[in-house]
């Protein structure tokens, strides 16, 4: 997801006190506190809008925990942007200071932080039996170790406002074309198309996997194979600027002024029919306006109707340092993120879909949408773009919206970022 703002001095620090140990040293390694001990446990998820709920379980963890064990658990949340989170959380890895328990996109990062040994093997731990069928292989590694919680597991493609659609008699297109019909429909009746929000690089980015995932769906297969022996190039997927320049010269104004929160807020009032984003965004677009009737449909990259499909991605994931000092007490968490009796009221504030077995709430109806188009047939498994590339390609988009990159620029440093990382990861 993860699913995607400021700089490090910005980051917001959660600290949640609880116990008898709050105000004791709480050493990373524990101390003794009366007949239990004092843990200082330190947590790194990337998601600042969803705050609250996480500092609520966290919340409930610690008391369990006092209850349970008599640990008293100081948890410190850290909660850094989307467009920065990587690359801290890679230089602290890489620094020996990592965090206990961190986020990471399952997809595109345990397979090289799995490599890097940052992962903890997790696959005795209770919560894998509750994970469903469907869900347990994104986050299990080639070798069969699970390595990770998932949290969001995510069908997308773009988000659409049904009441204008609705009212101007529209459907979700199924090719370009029809995509073009919808535009001209919206403008004839003074609704703009699309909302843009660029201000975050991470947003403009999700046009890769969108593209790519359904062009190597559907006519070039061993795309992914291939970039990853320095033998392709994005050149052949050139096609791709078709629906980016479409939505670019059909979208709202100042784009690269409005981020992920704005735009929610945006989309929530009616300011664009259209939005390029993941459900991701749900409980943010709810909270401006809880009315707001939203779907999910596959973006159109061509005229072929079988390529337009819904991207299933499980994107943030919790996984615990291998060489955390609290493995107890972190591993202690993980599972209470799939508690039988706590974990479906936390999923549900998420707005994240259900992922185990133990998950009673029912799908929320932009999940019902996306899964109508799954049970069709019409999805792919989001393809394996390494971040570092999905990272680059977002700076360039956002050049090339601003005018600054031409095509070819920005397919130049695809490929150069894809060689930089095979250079690394071999």
């Amino acid at each position: 997801m993860k699913l995607w703002k400021g700089v490090l001095s910005t980051m917001l620090v959660g600290t949640l006190l609880a116990g008898c140990g709050a105000n004791s040293s709480g050493s990373d390694s524990g101390s003794s506190s009366g007949d239990g001990k004092t843990v200082n446990l330190k947590m790194f998820i990337a998601q600042p809008r969803l705050k609250e709920h996480y500092d609520k379980y966290i919340n409930a963890f610690v008391a369990k925990e006092k209850k349970d064990k008599n640990i008293d658990v100081t948890v410190q949340l850290e909660m850094p942007p989307a467009d920065n989170a990587a690359q801290i959380l890679k230089t602290r890895l890489a620094s020996n200071d990592a965090p206990d328990v961190f986020a990471l996109h399952a997809v595109n990062e345990i397979p090289p932080f799995y490599k890097a040994g940052y992962l903890e093997d997790l696959s005795g731990q209770p919560f894998v039996s509750k994970l469903m069928d469907s869900v347990k292989p994104s986050v299990t590694t080639k070798d069969g170790k699970v390595v990770a919680v998932p949290l969001e597991t995510i069908s997308w493609g773009y988000l659409y406002n049904k009441k204008i659609f609705k009212d101007l008699g529209l459907k979700p297109p199924g090719t370009l074309t029809e995509m073009k019909a919808v535009v001209e429909k919206l403008k004839a009746n003074n609704v703009k198309p699309f909302l843009l929000s660029y201000k975050e690089s991470w947003i403009p980015q999700l046009f890769v996997p969108l593209t790519a995932g359904a062009m190597i769906n559907t006519q070039n297969k061993d795309f992914i194979d291939r970039m990853n022996q320095d033998k392709g190039s994005f050149a052949e997927m050139k096609s791709m600027f078709d629906i980016i320049d479409l939505v670019n010269s059909n979208g709202t104004d100042k784009a690269l002024e409005i981020g992920g929160d704005d735009g929610s807020a945006a989309f929530a009032s009616g300011k664009a029919a259209m939005w390029i984003q993941g459900p991701w965004f749900a409980e943010t677009i709810l909270k401006s306006d809880p009315k707001m009737d939203f779907g999910v449909a596959p973006l159109p990259i061509n005229d072929d109707p079988n390529a337009t499909l819904i991207n299933l991605s499980t994107s943030t994931s919790l996984a615990v340092s291998s060489t955390s000092k609290n493995k107890e007490v972190a591993l202690d968490f993980v599972n209470y993120v799939l508690d039988d009796k706590d974990s479906s009221a936390f999923y549900e504030a998420l707005k994240f879909n259900p992922i185990s077995k133990v998950h009673t709430f029912k799908s929320y109806p932009w999940v019902n949408d996306a899964t109508a188009y799954v049970k069709a047939g019409k999805s792919y498994q989001d393809p394996s773009i390494p971040q570092a590339v999905k990272d680059e390609a977002g700076k360039a988009l956002q050049s090339y919206y601003a005018g600054q990159l031409s095509q070819d620029d920005v397919i130049k440093a695809l490929d150069k970022a894809w060689k930089s990382y095979n250079k690394v990861n071999k």
